[in-house]
């Protein structure tokens, strides 16, 4: 990271370094690194130095990161935000997350951006709160406004068969798989597994158990990876269908027709998904070549999609499709690799709480159902 002298800003470097080591996520590292960008920006625009900043020029980011607005200029009327708020408190935590790592490591800095309180706020106590009653919690003295979450976006099953179609169709006449298969089979699979994009590209020929009369099923393993993906969340086992099984035996041929299996010592232990036609051949497939992938995808059916539709809108997909059919809340949240069920109810609690009131919406259906009860119960004296 470079400051506006096109020199290393060492205290942001050296954090942003310790989450590296710490094999935090790529995408982790580059959303601190953008937020502490827009820190450092600040900073030069107002004049401070970052080791002696104050509670006011913590709150003057949140206004310039919502405004712009330099320190000789004052809007007259609000206008449209340049950040959602939920980018905001995103930024705010990437900062102070920066400046409590340098007070950790004997740095005098962020000695008034916490403050332990005792007692909870609200109707709602956790069951070790007696615990932190005694000793406090850690709170941050400045917040960002943090709007409600937005439902999710999803794919309808439709929008999912035609990106899957998109890729390779089945040629009746010529009776085999037209398109790429390896493509179809990655959206096929985020689809009825509700992987993470890292996480299908970590797979190995391993990890991946097919069906010998019984359900096949993959592994999710945490292992490292040369772009730096893989399990977010620890091993767990996932079933699959036979189809989405019989699509992978039909991939596994066409790379050993390709030679895939002779570039190796060991092709149980190379990656699933690789490079088909850029080089270096049979390496493991980037995410970066994924979205490229997404992005010809979104011009090829423009007007048939959502026009900003990722990967992750699979795992949305899946995990909706699951609570919808009834699936128990505990059971998705473990499929979807969850550490806690409580964030599996925070991200698709409209969807369990849309399915009661779809199940209540029928008021005349529901009060007959009471009525056949009564006139079945006989009438005895009052």
């Amino acid at each position: 990271m470079l400051g506006s002298d096109y020199r290393v800003v060492g205290p942001a470097e050296e954090y942003l370094e310790y989450l590296r080591v710490q094999k935090a996520s790529p995408n982790t590292v580059k959303s601190y690194g953008r937020a502490l960008a827009l820190w450092w920006q600040y900073l030069d625009v107002f004049g401070l130095a970052w080791d002696a900043v104050t509670l006011e020029d913590f709150g003057g980011f949140l206004t310039w990161l919502r405004t712009g607005d330099g320190p000789a200029m004052a809007a007259i009327e609000p206008g449209r935000s340049r950040f959602e708020e939920s980018t905001v408190a995103v930024r705010l935590r990437a900062v102070l997350s920066l400046y409590t790592y340098h007070q950790l490591n004997g740095v005098d800095v962020g000695r008034d951006l916490y403050r332990i309180t005792h007692g909870r706020g609200g109707n709602y106590k956790p069951l070790l709160e007696h615990i932190a009653r005694r000793k406090g919690r850690r709170r941050s003295v400045i917040r960002a406004r943090r709007p409600r979450a937005a439902a999710p976006p999803t794919l309808t099953p439709r929008q999912i068969h035609l990106i899957c179609d998109a890729c390779a169709s089945w040629g009746d006449e010529a009776r085999e798989w037209q398109g790429s298969v390896r493509n179809r089979l990655l959206w096929a699979l985020l689809a009825e597994s509700g992987l993470r994009l890292g996480e299908a590209l970590g797979l190995q020929h391993r990890d991946w158990h097919t069906g010998r009369g019984d359900t096949p099923f993959i592994e999710v393993v945490a292992r490292e990876h040369p772009h730096e993906v893989g399990a977010k969340s620890g091993y767990r086992r996932l079933y699959v269908s036979d189809e989405v099984d019989r699509l992978y035996g039909e991939y596994v041929w066409q790379l050993c027709e390709a030679g895939a299996d002779l570039v190796t010592d060991d092709f149980d232990a190379s990656y699933v998904f690789v490079n088909l036609e850029r080089e270096p051949r049979f390496a493991p497939w980037k995410p970066d070549s994924v979205y490229d992938l997404v992005d010809r995808l979104r011009r090829d059916l423009a007007g048939q999609m959502p026009a900003g539709w990722t990967p992750h809108w699979f795992r949305h997909s899946h995990a909706t499709a699951l609570l919808l059919s009834g699936v128990p809340m505990h059971v998705v949240s473990r499929r979807l690799g969850h550490a806690d069920v409580q964030t599996t109810m925070n991200t698709y609690a409209h969807v369990t709480e849309d399915a009661e009131l779809r199940a209540v919406a029928d008021w005349t259906k529901l009060t007959a159902s009471w009525r056949a009860a009564l006139d079945a119960e006989p009438i005895g004296p009052c």
